[in-house]
């Protein structure tokens, strides 16, 4: 007892304390220094702990590398541990408005039979900090297929169904090239990717796919639609079972995005006097109702979208207007009907004119694709790469000689 209360044992007890003091503040740096580790988020308990500490008022420092915009580090954490989801969406005029759009990254937007347009989405940084609710999911295209390919080895394809060939009642089991021409089978074009095999990034409820990651949620709108407009998914859910199947970051130790080469990014840089205000064009002169204007808004510097002349919303997050730091034109060549079920075709892979409005400006040039596993690049007229504003875009592909005006 006498030694407990000796100069020698305090002073043994004062070295201790500076020891454990100067290790734990060496631990907290190097943490610090070296970032936190991907979230699993599998991981429910792991998932909820890490966004209970995300404060989005705190600086955004994170790029994001699907659209450079700025994110937590929390955030980032989170969207390390899982790959690129992209998701085909309904823009039938009776299904609007959508969820969740505004959370997408990027959005592709393309007519997918009679002058009807339908998006695909891509989501990865903007639904880490929430479960986000997506709808309506519609059935693949495949240009969508090959633009999705583009988001590094074997992203999430969530869809239901798509263009195909098979027949139950067929004698030889497949549709005639007449009725379902060989260039728009998406479903078999997912198969020959190794994409839709059992537990596969492949999510379709026509396949393998279900509750709780899609269902049908006929009270979204809050009026009576087709069941058709009723589909919709959810992020976590998806992200959930895909980790199930083993498509995190990685899939049998390699990383999705190991030969993913993004886009450059730059500041916002809004112009004192925009000269690209006001954007609108359309898809097929017989549908007004797909006819999309884009008015630049300086003080976010960005551009609001509208669609069939009205404002186009996001019902998930208060109706909020969808908006782009950039809107794309891509040209593309159209072809169609090319069947008799009236499947249409255009071509993303190869090259073409493109327009690129960013800043309350507008930049003339051109885009390719080399391969349908390489991401869509876009070039101004000199053949350098336009680097994008931080933040959503939207990529339009608009039949090639279709008029786009804007002042």
């Amino acid at each position: 007892m006498e030694f407990l209360g000796s100069k020698k044992f305090l002073t043994i007890i004062g070295f201790l304390g500076l020891y454990l003091l100067s290790t734990g503040t060496s631990w907290a740096i190097f943490s610090f220094v070296k970032g936190s580790p991907a979230i699993d988020t599998a991981n429910l308990g792991e998932l909820q702990s890490a966004r209970s500490r995300i404060n989005l008022d705190l600086p955004r420092t994170e790029t994001c590398p699907i659209n450079g915009g700025k994110f937590t580090k929390i955030e980032r954490n989170i969207w390390e541990g899982r790959r690129p989801l992209t998701v085909s969406i309904e823009n039938h005029a009776d299904s609007r408005p959508p969820s969740g759009l505004s959370r997408a990254d990027v959005v592709y937007e393309a007519v997918a039979e009679g002058g009807i347009t339908r998006f695909l989405g891509v989501f990865h940084c903007g639904v880490a900090a929430e479960d986000v609710q997506i709808a309506p999911v519609r059935s693949a295209r495949i240009y969508f297929v090959n633009l999705a390919a583009g988001y590094g080895d074997r992203p999430i394809f969530a869809h239901v169904g798509g263009a195909n060939a098979i027949c139950g009642n067929c004698s030889s089991g497949v549709k005639p090239v007449s009725q379902v021409a060989r260039e728009v089978r998406a479903i078999e074009e997912l198969a020959s990717l190794g994409w839709r095999i059992p537990r596969g990034n492949d999510f379709d409820t026509t396949y393998d796919s279900g509750f709780p990651v899609f269902w049908r949620n006929y009270e979204r709108l809050g009026r009576e639609v087709a069941s058709e407009h009723t589909m919709m998914i959810s992020s976590d859910k998806i992200f959930e079972e895909a980790a199930k199947r083993g498509f995190t970051d990685k899939k049998d130790g390699k990383p999705w995005d190991r030969s993913f080469n993004p886009w450059n990014f730059k500041e916002d840089a809004p112009a004192d006097e925009p000269k690209a205000a006001n954007i609108s064009f359309e898809f097929w002169s017989n549908k007004p109702e797909y006819n999309v204007e884009w008015k630049y808004d300086k003080g976010s510097n960005a551009y609001l979208r509208s669609n069939g002349g009205k404002p186009h919303a996001d019902l998930e997050y208060n109706n909020k207007q969808l908006s782009a730091k950039n809107v794309v034109i891509m040209f593309v060549v159209e072809r169609g009907p090319v069947d008799s079920e009236k499947h249409m075709y255009y071509e993303v892979e190869g090259t073409g004119r493109a327009l690129v409005f960013q800043d309350g400006g507008v930049i003339e040039g051109t885009w390719e694709k080399k391969s349908q596993s390489s991401l869509t690049r876009f070039l101004d007229s000199k053949g350098k790469e336009i680097s994008f504003v931080g933040g959503t875009t939207w990529v339009e592909a608009v039949p090639k000689g279709n008029e786009i005006n804007y002042d």
